[in-house]
């Protein structure tokens, strides 16, 4: 049962200096309902943590405030007057920002376009470039980082793009930002500036809301937690009152305990066997220098590393996207020579890749035709598709992978973020591969869909798949894999047994060539 009684009565609410509330918020889209009676505080000049398992409400009731959609029912208060957010720019000039999940950038425009798209800055009539590059350089630097303004934004890495979406946030004079999952594809030191700089905008009375699947970090960032569970407020406190174990039963409803569970199996023989894997870096020395490695039938197989330590690069290569790299591969004693993706789909290779949004999914198809893409050949009758066997398989997929979907025709961006995840895994294991290659698979999911793609990893192990698993997450890492490689400057630099590894072995080993360190960046690539 639902508890419906937040831990903060509402003369509490009243008391607290509140900027903007909702009240009984309702909103139905066709077959479910996102959200239902949500009545949600916003207290000024404070972090107000949002948190709940992904297909809970969060994003939808933040795109609500944001203006990008509109309540079936219910209202919104800002500073005690009710307001109609009709569209995001309607919502900015009533000072609501939002820095989305999944990245609203241009991929073809520059940085510094990005940032100022739809508030470009002018004079007398004309773009002023000038002021524009300076500002962005501004922003970037606040945010610690060396990023050219006039870079294309598809040629950034995941996590540079996130910085520029927080720049584009900054921009705007806003009174409450929200920021959903803005930590998702950033580094240790990343984080820690974007944490000074939340508290310098809530010093100057700016309001935050704060939606992140990382608890240890709203338990450091957050000054209310609000948790919603399938679409309903079910609790609300001071940060100061609660802890992890209260989070995850609150937002799960059930023993955090049980979510994380490693099943110990009897392992198969050498199912992969890599040699001298290497990769040139442009401009000379290399990102893979020279790796080997194996993996038996029935592994999982953990990869942790700092920054730019390979190991998406290593899967990228395994999965035949990297074409230039050398070195040798077998499966099951025979060499694989194909070096295309097609061919090493074929194979029996495939990628769940760190970026579900570009590289994943196609946001203008259905899950179905998602689902579909990588093996549309085996649903061929003549030259035309059989429908019938396309739905069989889809549904087969929905069901064992518990996708929550009320028809496979609705569009992927209609899910949440751990449902998407389990899309894109779906579409890898319709291909039936023997080597599961998952790269960050629990980036930006909350708890319970991060216990879903764990047990998948156990299950496919157990069928005597191989499963090699790339995590930023230390405790993820030690916690999944039967075994785990730790990569630097693109070499292997330590190998640990699950009986093994610490976390103290692991960050040690990932700074080997980094000179000293403070402890390491445990999110790096």
């Amino acid at each position: 049962m639902l508890d419906k009684t937040p831990a903060l009565d509402e003369k509490t609410s009243v008391a607290e200096d509140v900027i903007l509330t909702t009240e009984k918020i309702t909103k139905v889209f066709p077959g479910t309902v996102a959200l239902e009676d949500v009545s949600f505080h916003v207290h000024r000049g404070k972090v107000n943590v949002l948190i709940g398992e992904n297909g809970a409400g969060k994003t939808t009731l933040m795109k609500i405030l944001a203006g990008v959609e509109q309540p079936t029912s219910g209202k919104i208060y800002l500073n005690g007057k009710e307001i109609h957010p009709r569209s995001p720019l309607d919502a900015n000039r009533h000072g609501i920002g939002i820095i989305y999940q999944e990245l609203n950038l241009c991929a073809n425009l520059s940085v510094v376009d990005n940032i100022f798209l739809a508030r470009e800055i002018t004079k007398s009539g004309l773009l002023n470039q000038k002021i524009q590059k300076q500002r962005a350089r501004e922003l970037i630097s606040k945010l610690e980082q060396k990023i050219d303004p006039e870079e294309l934004v598809a040629d950034l890495r995941i996590g540079q793009q996130q910085i520029v979406e927080i720049s584009k946030a900054l921009a705007q004079d806003v009174k409450i930002l929200i920021m959903d999952e803005p930590t998702s594809a950033l580094s240790a030191a990343e984080v820690e500036v974007l944490f000074r700089i939340i508290r310098e905008l809530t010093s100057r009375g700016v309001s935050i809301i704060y939606i992140s699947h990382k608890l240890e970090e709203l338990l450091q960032i957050g000054d209310y937690i609000t948790v919603l569970r399938d679409g309903r407020k079910v609790a609300e406190d001071k940060s100061e009152n609660v802890n992890i174990r209260w989070m995850i039963e609150k937002m799960v409803g059930r023993n955090p305990a049980a979510l994380f569970t490693r099943k110990e199996r009897k392992l198969g023989n050498v199912l992969l066997k890599v040699e001298d894997l290497t990769l040139p870096r442009l401009g000379g020395g290399y990102l893979l220098d020279h790796v080997s490695f194996t993996l038996r039938e029935g592994e999982i197989l953990g990869f942790y590393g700092l920054m730019g330590a390979g190991r998406s690069d290593l899967v990228d290569c395994l999965a035949g996207a990297r074409p230039q790299a050398t070195g040798s591969i077998w499966l099951n004693g025979e060499p694989v020579t194909t070096s295309t993706i097609s061919g090493r789909i074929h194979s029996g290779f495939v990628l769940v890749p760190e970026d579900r949004q570009r590289y994943g999914l196609v946001p203008t198809l259905s899950v179905g035709h998602n689902i579909l893409l990588a093996s549309l050949q085996k649903y061929l009758k003549g030259t035309l598709l059989d429908h019938k066997k396309e739905k069989a398989a889809t549904d087969s997929k929905i069901k064992d992978l518990s996708i929550r979907v009320a028809d496979p025709q609705q569009l992927i961006t209609s899910l949440s973020g751990g449902n998407q995840q389990k899309v894109v895994v779906a579409k890898g294991l319709l291909t039936e591969p023997k080597i599961l290659l998952l790269d960050e698979p629990t980036r930006g999911i909350d708890v319970g869909a991060k216990s879903e793609i764990f047990e998948i990893m156990n299950r496919m192990a157990g069928q005597h798949y191989g499963v090699i698993f790339v995590s930023s997450e230390l405790k993820e890492v030690l916690a999944m894999s039967d075994r785990i490689l730790v990569m630097s400057k693109g070499k292997i630099t330590g190998e640990f047994t699950y009986s093994e590894a610490t976390e103290e072995k692991l960050v040690t080993a990932s700074a080997i060539g980094h000179g000293p360190t403070n402890g390491g960046n445990h999110n790096g690539k």
